[in-house]
């Protein structure tokens, strides 16, 4: 068995341990082997909408001797895990707008899980915006950079959150908070990108679309500076205590 990506490490690590874990898009199952391997999870359902991914978790699984604590199940999204069944839900290596979709239509199962792990491609924003809307609390966050690519991870329970700030959802509060280091990182290399795609564009600023999106791209360096400012300098992040 390959050994897993420090993106599913992290993934994993966000798990409360003793949980019952329903993977919805499992692939190869790698995950699912780890958390049953490790002992993080007593018991895994790993899912999979397509035929050629469950089959090949099926195969892992048994290579490792754990299908007695792994099941493998086709499916659209949350639809093949029955409420009460999973304690956990993660959801992983997929666009935010299908995240959205899988969480909406699966509402009945997610009313009997404990917390949701999330690791959304695009539309991250979204996703938090959806999180608080939908009465979920984000808890913990981290950021993964993996063959130069960066992943946001989301653990969050149900619960009341109330950010104010259109920087906490495009970023992560919690990692702004934390001043997480790999999020620094991702805020400098999107502010040479947006600058330099802005420069770019600037001998075309006649042109209505070449202006509109020159408009986005000025929102999107705001966001940010604000960004930045409170991961480079510490104390500027005002509400601290309001995060336990």
């Amino acid at each position: 068995m390959p050994l897993l990506s420090d993106r599913l490490k992290a993934v994993a690590e966000m798990i409360t341990p003793g949980l019952t874990v329903a993977d919805i898009g499992c692939d190869h199952a790698y995950l699912p082997i780890y958390l049953a391997r490790e002992g993080i999870s007593p018991c895994v359902i790993a899912c999979d909408i397509n035929t050629g991914p469950v089959e090949r978790a099926q195969e892992n699984i048994e290579d490792v001797e754990l299908t007695g604590r792994i099941e493998v199940r086709q499916g659209d999204g949350l639809s093949v895990i029955r409420p009460g069944e999973a304690g956990c839900v993660v959801l992983a290596g997929m666009g935010g707008n299908l995240m959205i979709r899988i969480l909406t239509e699966g509402a009945a199962v997610l009313g009997h899980v404990s917390e949701i792990v999330l690791e959304p491609q695009s539309d991250v924003s979204r996703v938090r915006h959806f999180l608080q809307d939908e009465g979920w609390h984000i808890i913990s966050e981290n950021m993964i950079s993996e063959e130069g690519k960066f992943y946001p991870i989301i653990k969050a329970i149900p619960g009341s959150m109330n950010w104010d700030k259109e920087v906490y959802f495009r970023y992560g509060k919690i990692l702004l908070r934390e001043e997480n280091p790999v999020l620094h990182e991702f805020l400098l290399l999107e502010k040479k990108y947006c600058s330099d795609l802005l420069k770019e564009l600037s001998v075309n600023e006649d042109i209505p679309h070449v202006f509109v999106r020159m408009e986005e791209i000025k929102t999107d360096l705001a966001l940010n500076a604000d960004a930045l400012s409170l991961v480079s300098e510490p104390g500027l992040f005002e509400d601290i205590r309001e995060l336990s």
